[in-house]
């Protein structure tokens, strides 16, 4: 395991299983280099296979194809952050409303008894339930204290943005203005619903740096989406993947579809997660997969992916497509435009669908209350009367979107 080219995932995996993970975990550290740590070459050689690394779209910059999302409490996992460094996932994503504020703790904590780890990481956050550029100041203000850090290397200005106009000259003077600063190195936006149009706009502007987007095997499969994404890869924009599993808002029974899929890439040598993975970073136009990995496990079963070789074929690729159609009534592709026109009154939907997956299928039930309580009364007091039969013949996903809503009012109310 002396060179990272002749790592494949079989021998990675036995090697583990062979010396025992704390072992392998605690023979060896990572060392920074002397000068830009996200540049190829920088970090000393060690005995941890380091996952490989992409371009961040126009900014020259370095950053691991599989980055850790910081949705979790790192201040009582500071374990995860010591592996993660380990295997040079160094691209650290955290929010200020992760955890209650204890993901960012988490990272301030870890920089103060490690300060010259510092240099090695790639630290983005965003500006949480910002409504004004001042409040988007005064938000990176309190991330930088609470991370211990002069400057953030990435900084979504915008959080899970849904409306490109929020993309205002305003916020591009103060991008510019953090960046003379020294507070923020890139600036970008993170985007949940709209997508492709709030990809299409990042497009055409010359000040994005980087977006992070839902993308996964269902999303891929959206023509629309697939030019959006194309746009900005010719514009030089970075793009980082998220909600790379595909989850949906029901909490299914194993269907045959879910064996089929299971099986086939079990065949292949993957874990279902594992595949869901590796299929997002087969497209190339993506520099990274941020994924929430909040144990030791998890962490070392996504490098294992993220190291193997294998390329997928066609046919891998035509499971995917076959398995998005047969359950895509349960996922929502975050078109929110499509059911907000439908339903003026209610323009929640998309939220709700959202919230529900959190409670459903992340196991998150008590953020996906806390999110659901912050839905206007009024709207809330309407859902279980509205009628959502124009929502459901419009929505691309054919989901049975009153069906649905009133299993959210009734776990999440």
């Amino acid at each position: 395991m002396e060179e990272q080219n002749k790592i494949d995932r079989r021998n990675f995996l036995k090697a583990m299983g062979a010396t025992g993970l704390s072992s392998v975990l605690a023979s060896s550290e990572i060392i920074a280099g002397p000068n830009e740590p996200n540049a190829p070459g920088k970090m000393q050689k060690t005995n941890f296979p380091q996952v490989p690394r992409r371009k961040l779209g126009k900014t020259g910059v370095d950053v691991p194809c599989l980055s850790l999302g910081g949705g979790f409490n790192l201040i009582e996992n500071q374990v995860i952050l010591k592996k993660a460094l380990r295997w040079a996932v160094n691209y650290w994503d955290t929010t200020p409303d992760y955890a209650g504020g204890n993901s960012e703790l988490g990272i301030g904590k870890f920089l103060s008894n490690n300060p010259k780890a510092r240099k090695e990481l790639f630290i983005v956050t965003k500006a949480s339930g910002a409504k004004s550029v001042a409040d988007v100041e005064s938000r990176l203000q309190a991330s930088l204290k609470r991370m211990n850090t002069k400057y953030i290397d990435l900084y979504y200005g915008s959080y899970m943005m849904s409306d490109p106009a929020l993309l205002t000259d305003e916020l591009k003077r103060w991008a510019e203005s953090a960046k003379k600063r020294k507070l923020i190195r890139f600036f970008g936006f993170s985007t949940h619903k709209n997508m492709t149009q709030c990809l299409t706009a990042a497009a055409k502007l010359d000040w994005i740096d980087a977006v992070m987007t839902s993308y996964n095997f269902r999303l891929m499969q959206d023509a629309k989406m697939q030019a959006a994404i194309e746009a900005c890869h010719k514009a030089g924009i970075g793009l980082i993947a998220i909600k790379t599993q595909g989850q949906g808002q029901e909490r299914r029974v194993k269907t045959k579809e879910d064996e089929k899929l299971l099986r086939h890439f079990m065949q292949r040598g993957f874990t279902e997660g594992q595949a869901k993975v590796k299929v997002v970073l087969e497209d190339k136009r993506f520099s990274s997969a941020c994924v929430k990995m909040q144990n030791v496990a998890l962490l070392t079963s996504n490098v294992a992916a993220v190291l193997d070789k294998t390329k997928f074929t066609q046919a891998d690729m035509a499971v995917f497509k076959k398995y998005a159609a047969a359950t895509c009534s349960g996922y929502c592709a975050g078109c929110a435009h499509i059911c907000d026109s439908a339903l003026p009154d209610a323009p929640y939907v998309s939220d709700i669908m959202r919230y529900l997956m959190y409670y459903n299928s992340y196991g998150q039930q008590d953020r996906a209350r806390e999110l659901f309580a912050q839905i206007p009364g009024g709207v809330r007091n309407k859902l279980l009367s509205t009628d959502y039969k124009l929502a459901e013949a419009r929505c691309p996903q054919r989901m049975p979107i009153g069906n649905l809503v009133a299993e959210a009012v009734s776990k999440l109310a």
